[in-house]
This record gives C-alpha cells, sequence and structure tokens, in this order.
C-alpha cells in the first residue's frame, strides 16, 4: 500500500494537502523534520500515514490524556489499529496494549513525554519502531508559549534510538523556537515545512472597549444567531469563565465554565459533554480545547485579550477545523492591556512576553486587514487583503482628533502626570469624583471640557492615543499616564493627530456572517449530473441528526463519525448510491462499509 492508497483507503481523500506529500515521503525515507502547520490543517496525517506504509510501529508523544483519547477514538473508527499508554488506563489494559505492541499488532502508539522517557529502556525498546512523532513540539522551547519542562528529556530517545527518524510538530513556533526544538531534541539534518498559516474560512473580528454588560449582550445575539452550532468563549480569569457561564444559563443558553481550579472530574464531564455535542458552549480559560480534535467548532470569541499572537492564533484554530465557515471575535480594553502588562512583567521572560504583548495589541488595534498582520507575524505575506475580517468590510474612518488629543494630554500634564487614565475621563467628563475633589482637579482648566463625549468615547480615543505612542503608562508606579515627546508635539500644536471615528453601531446586535462560502469540491460520481453546489439545509439538519443517534449508539462524538464539512458535501451532491456515496471527501472504505446504507436511505428520501 502507497501513501495514496493509504490516504483513500482511511480517510477518504483524493489528494494531499500543502506541504502533506513532501512531508510523508521526507519521513518515509528515513529522515528528521520539523512540521510547522497551523491547527486544522492537517498535522496528524503527517505522521499517521507514514505509519500506515511503514513496517514497525509509530510511537507518538503528546502531552495531553484527552487528546490521545481523541485521536485514538478517531483512528480505531476510521479502521485503524490504535492505542494509548496513560494513567487512565489500568494495569490490565496497559499489559493488553505492551503484549500487542510488542507482538507488532499496533500501527500508532500515543504516549506521554515522561513515559516515553520511562519506556525507553524497556516496552520500546522491545517494539519495532517505525517513527518517533513528538506532537506539541513547542513545548520543548523555552522561548515557546508553552514551556513544559518534562519535554526537554526527550533528546535522550534520539541516543537511544539513533536510526528512527524523528518528526517534531508544532502549530505556533517563530523562528527563534523553531530553532531551540531542532537542537533541543537533536534532529539530524532535519528538513523544516512550513505551512501557509492562512484560514481562510475563520473570520475574524474585533470589538474595543465594550463594558461586560455589553459584551454579554453581544454574545447574548451571537449565540442566539447560530442555534445548535457550538463554541467556545476564552476569557483571562478563572472567575470570569464561571461569571460568564452563570450569566448564560440564566439567559437559557446551555453553557459550563472549564478551569483548571475545578474538580478534575467536573472538567472531564464538560469537555466530553463538549465533545458529544450534550454542551454547546464552553466558557474557559486557555487551557481548553487542547485536549481534543473537535472538528465542528463554529465559532471562539476571547472575552479578554490574549498574551500573544501565538496563544491568540492557536485558540481561533480550535474553530472550522473541518474547512467549514467559522468565526472569531475578540474583545479587548485598557483594562486588558494593563492586567497582561503586569502578568508579563512578573514572569520570568519579561523582555520577550512584553514584546510578544505588544504585538498582540497591534492586531487587535490595526486598521488594516487582520489576516494580512497575522500572516506577516509567522513570516508569510500575501499582497491582498482576505475581505474576511471586520476592517476589510468596514474599513475604519479618521477625522482630525487633533483637539481631543490635547485635552487628554493637558489633563495629564495639569496633574503633573500623576493620575491614571480613569482619572483623566474624570477631569474630562467633569466628574466630581472622590480623588478629584481631594485633589482639587476640579479647579483646572480641562475640568469638563470634553462632556460632550460618552466615558465609552473617551476609553476608545485614548486607547488610541495610548498605540499611537502620544502617552505611556508608568506601570512600575501605579500605571500613572506619561506624555511622550511625540504627544507634546501633538499637545503644543506642532503637528496634528487622525483618530479613528468611533462605530456605535458595531455594537448592535450581531447577524450570522453568510460572506465565505463553503466550496464543495467537484467530483464525478457514476449516474450524478454536475454538482450544483445549492445545498439543502434541511437535508443538512436531517444528517446531522442521523450523525447524532450514530455517535450516542456508539459512545463516540458525533464529528468523529461525519465532520460538519462532510454533512455539509453530502447535502449538497446528494449521492443516492454506496458509489456515488463512497466517492465523497472524507469518507473512507471503513466508514462507507458501517454507515453508507443508513446515510443513502436518508437521502434518497430528500431527493
Amino acid at each position: 500500500m502507497d501513501i495514496f492508497d493509504a490516504l483513500k483507503r482511511y480517510f477518504g481523500y483524493d489528494s494531499f494537502r500543502e506541504n502533506q506529500e513532501d512531508i510523508i515521503m521526507h519521513v518515509v525515507a528515513g529522515n528528521d523534520a520539523l512540521v510547522l502547520m497551523p491547527t486544522g490543517g492537517g498535522k496528524s496525517l503527517c505522521y499517521q500515514i507514514p505509519a500506515l506504509v511503514m513496517e514497525g510501529t509509530t510511537v507518538i508523544i503528546s502531552p495531553l490524556i484527552s487528546l490521545m483519547k481523541d485521536q485514538v477514538e478517531t483512528l480505531r473508527a476510521n479502521g485503524i489499529a490504535a492505542e494509548a499508554l496513560n494513567s487512565g488506563n489500568d494495569s490490565t489494559e496497559d499489559l493488553l496494549i505492551r503484549r500487542r505492541c510488542v507482538a507488532g499488532e499496533i500501527k500508532l502508539l500515543y504516549i506521554s513525554p515522561e513515559r516515553a522517557i520511562a519506556e525507553a529502556d524497556h516496552l520500546l525498546s522491545h517494539m519495532r519502531l517505525s517513527l518517533l512523532a513528538v506532537d506539541e513540539a513547542h513545548c520543548i522551547s523555552q522561548w515557546g508559549h508553552d514551556f513544559r519542562p518534562e519535554y526537554t528529556q526527550l533528546a535522550t530517545l534520539r541516543v537511544k534510538f539513533p536510526n528512527i527518524p524523528i518528526m517534531a510538530l508544532t502549530a505556533t513556533a517563530d523562528k527563534v523556537t523553531r530553532q531551540d526544538i531542532i537542537e533541543q531534541l537533536q534532529l539530524k539534518d532535519a528538513r523544516e515545512f512550513i505551512s501557509s498559516f492562512d484560514r481562510p474560512n475563520l473570520s475574524l473580528s474585533v470589538k474595543r472597549g465594550y463594558k461586560n454588560a455589553e459584551k454579554m449582550h453581544f454574545i447574548l445575539n451571537f449565540i442566539k444567531a447560530r442555534p445548535l452550532e457550538a463554541g467556545i468563549i476564552y476569557c483571562l480569569s478563572r472567575k470570569t469563565t464561571e461569571k460568564v457561564a452563570e450569566d448564560l444559563r440564566k439567559k437559557g443558553i446551555n453553557a459550563a465554565a472549564y478551569h483548571a481550579g475545578m474538580n478534575p472530574s467536573e472538567r472531564s464531564m464538560t469537555q466530553e459533554q463538549f465533545k458529544n455535542d450534550q454542551l454547546l458552549v464552553v466558557c474557559a480559560t486557555i487551557a481548553f480545547g487542547m485536549g481534543i480534535d473537535k472538528s465542528n467548532v463554529r465559532w471562539v470569541i476571547h472575552y479578554n485579550m490574549p498574551k500573544s499572537i501565538e496563544s491568540f492564533y492557536q485558540e481561533i484554530g480550535r474553530a472550522g477545523r473541518d474547512g467549514a465557515p467559522a468565526d472569531t471575535v475578540l474583545f479587548y480594553s485598557l483594562a486588558d492591556i494593563i492586567q497582561l502588562t503586569e502578568f508579563a512583567k512578573q514572569s520570568g521572560q519579561q523582555d520577550v512576553n512584553m514584546e510578544k504583548l505588544r504585538r498582540m495589541q497591534e492586531y487587535a488595534e490595526s486598521s488594516v486587514c487582520r489576516r494580512r498582520i497575522l500572516l506577516n507575524y509567522f513570516s508569510e505575506q500575501t499582497d491582498r487583503d482576505c475581505g474576511n475580517c471586520d476592517v476589510c468590510e468596514n474599513p475604519p474612518k479618521r477625522f482630525d482628533g487633533s483637539c481631543y488629543v490635547q485635552m487628554a494630554l493637558s489633563a495629564a500634564k495639569r496633574t503633573n502626570e500623576e493620575i491614571r487614565i480613569s482619572t483623566i475621563i474624570e477631569i474630562l467628563k467633569g466628574i466630581h469624583s472622590p480623588i478629584v475633589n481631594k485633589k482639587g482637579y476640579d479647579r483646572l482648566k480641562t475640568f469638563g471640557v470634553g462632556k460632550e463625549l460618552t466615558t465609552n468615547d473617551w476609553q476608545d480615543y485614548l486607547l488610541q492615543m495610548l498605540q499611537m505612542g502620544f502617552f505611556e503608562i508608568a506601570y512600575n508606579d501605579g500605571n500613572k499616564v506619561k506624555v511622550t515627546a511625540i504627544g507634546e508635539d501633538v499637545l503644543y500644536g506642532r503637528k496634528k493627530a487622525e483618530l479613528y471615528i468611533v462605530d456605535h453601531s458595531e455594537k448592535e446586535s450581531p447577524k450570522k456572517k453568510t460572506k465565505f462560502r463553503l466550496e464543495i469540491p467537484t467530483i464525478t460520481i457514476p449516474g450524478l449530473p454536475p454538482t450544483t453546489g445549492i445545498e439543502d439545509p434541511k437535508l443538512f439538519e436531517a444528517l446531522r441528526s442521523l450523525r447524532m443517534t450514530c455517535a450516542e449508539k456508539e459512545g463516540l462524538p458525533p464529528y468523529i463519525i461525519f465532520s460538519d464539512k462532510v454533512l455539509h458535501a453530502l447535502a449538497t451532491i446528494k449521492p443516492t448510491t454506496l458509489e456515488q456515496f463512497g466517492c465523497i471527501s472524507g469518507i473512507g472504505e471503513h466508514k462507507l462499509q458501517k454507515y453508507g446504507e443508513r446515510f443513502v436511505s436518508l437521502i434518497r428520501k430528500f431527493v
């Protein structure tokens, strides 16, 4: 069986995605490789196909039990012999798996980094190894965004198994991190494969300056516009996840919190319910979602700004993994920036983390195509705007905001730069707050000069002024506002300053996006006319219901039966025979035999 036979037979695809074929051929030839491929880009196939065509067993080193479980379930559903050795097994299960590995009956074995090191002189030495795959390889680097000390011991595997090819895989790693991965794992003449980070099916949108009540109003309408669609709301703190989940439940939304402080069994139950579509909305800290390959997450919302573009890209990458349209929304505010800056300054890598945060700010506050910013961060350039982000759809309008900048900076100067942003707003709005009255700021010439603007408007404009460099925040001095040299140029009339008009309409009820259309590939199916490209929405819902029935009967997540993308293709092409059904991209021989008759019978009723 060659790699194309394996691809079609087990996974139901006729062709490889970008770089996959080159990566697979390189590794099958016995070479080391570093694979950088975005979440949802098809990393797992890069070691699963070699595992199927090479003699022996491929060992995949993975950091999360839930991720191992998900991968093993998916492979078994495709008729592939796969197992996982982890603390979730009992001693009998472990013994049986070990025997099957030694006997060569397992094609893919998933194992934790700690267990891999412990078994190097025992189980692994008694197996016929074909390939060692290190998933989430950025965890080995101190420069990566998720450094894990246990990964640093994996270099011993190169010493123990010098002739076995090693593949390192990650979704997010800059140049420094990539080089560190190669050195840490002692990869030999490793070729780097860097795939495009473009995920055109993901819409990108940023909402700034929203208060918590406004965020909740937006989120409620956002979810209501997407019934039966699963999504994740990422929050900065455990407390926020619980509050947001509780507020959503009060409004009739089936939502749950997920964070490291919860009882492990409760956390596990939340993740399982989400995988199985019994729970559609999870409010979580950043750890959630790493352990599952759920392909039908249709949206991701960041309630707070992430600490880096790497984190942000990995988290939004958990939406639309099947290639079907998905939406992403990022909320951010001055409060987020201040809190994240404090976190960065308290970390052991202040300079690195501050720079990563600045790049994240640039993305959130940009007036140019957001996708171009993301791609540029990962050293990928494009000469055109994406048309699927909020900046492309509604370019911001500018105006001469010099007078507003002068008002704000004058307030800072007249108080000897001893006040925070909140106090500047109070002075400009003419608010007699305790600190204004105590310090006598109500006697300043600037007191009340900006009362015609709302507090929200002032927060937005001050955020723009901060990004443009007109003032800095002294994080080591009580977050006081300090006017910069270019800020003084505007303050004293030497230069003008353009601001972006605050768009209040974006805080209205969000509508579901329909601009990005899922492309169904043209295929030749015996007995069927050319594809019309028109999907039957009622058939799609009926197929989704049948998928759920099959999943519940087998105790599997629905997306493991078939992805949303496969269901969309079925609802568009409408195959009425098993032969036609087997031609659909993503349906392999095992699933054709197992599910074909039931799904074809349903489609016939609609046709």
